[in-house]
């Protein structure tokens, strides 16, 4: 899981650097074009009109989109994203790791309690992956012990394996309420800096107003994606410990009766 996070982190990296180079060169670019077309204008040249919005694709218009907001905010928004995405992918593939069939397990674990005894039993939860096994295996570790310290065991490795599986979803939930924030924020600034152009410029320019005000809520705009997207896979890790965590319950009660009715 490591070495997801450190290619998440790069992959971070990398798309933050290009964006910085794209908007540098498109800060370049265009005031080369203006001269251009100054100059085809001088010699009576015709001009090629330029590729309306509506015909770009759609990562064109994203990019487009992304350097008219301005790679600040932006970037650290994109790494919001970037990195909620990465915890959440390491936690959906540990719990559906995490996740097995209960029922077949307790059926196997009896079979073994009852054909090759406590040993038998703990052998057939080793050789199962999951929190249910591990907590299977902590009770039947106890066993001699008592039904009583078997159940504690059961309980108090329970919680161990709850906190597991919980294990960095609070990182996403992070995420998800400052990336509207760095919007909100990137707005707020950017409507500060449009009031600054109107004041400087001594006259209320509509095409001044409506450039700053669009390029101050494109940061918002992209702040509430990546909200949206992280809260759907937040979501679902949270459903998927729910089910897991009833799971547990359930084999924790079965084991316990299962013992009980061994000791007997």
């Amino acid at each position: 899981m490591k070495k997801l996070f450190s290619i998440m982190a790069l992959a971070a990296v990398v798309a933050l650097s290009t964006l910085n180079v794209n908007a540098n060169n498109t800060q370049t670019i265009l005031p080369v074009q203006a001269q251009q077309i100054v100059a085809s204008v001088d010699a009576g040249t015709s001009i090629q009109d330029p590729v309306p919005a509506d015909e770009l694709s759609f990562t064109q218009g994203l990019k487009k989109r992304f350097i008219e907001g301005g790679p600040g905010f932006m970037g650290i928004v994109l790494l919001c994203l970037i990195l909620g995405l990465a915890i959440a992918i390491e936690r959906i593939i540990y719990l559906n790791l995490a996740t097995t069939n209960s029922k077949k397990l307790a059926q196997e674990v009896e079979d073994a309690l009852n054909s090759g005894g406590v040993e038998a039993a703990k052998e057939v939860c080793r050789n199962t992956k999951g929190p249910v096994a591990s907590i299977y295996y902590q009770g039947l570790d106890r066993i001699d012990e008592g039904a009583d310290a078997a159940e504690k065991a059961v309980v108090a490795y329970g919680g161990v394996q709850m906190g597991q599986l919980e294990k960095n979803v609070s990182w996403i939930s992070l995420f998800i309420a400052l990336a509207p924030m760095l919007g909100f924020m990137g707005t707020v600034i950017g409507m500060i800096k449009a009031f600054d152009k109107i004041e400087a410029a001594g006259d209320m320019n509509p095409a001044l107003v409506a450039g700053g005000i669009k390029v101050a809520l494109l940061t918002t705009v992209f702040g509430l994606i990546v909200a949206i997207i992280l809260q759907i896979f937040y979501n679902y890790i949270i459903a998927k410990i729910d089910s897991i965590v009833n799971d547990m319950e359930d084999a924790s009660i079965t084991l316990i009766d299962m013992l009980v009715k061994h000791k007997k």
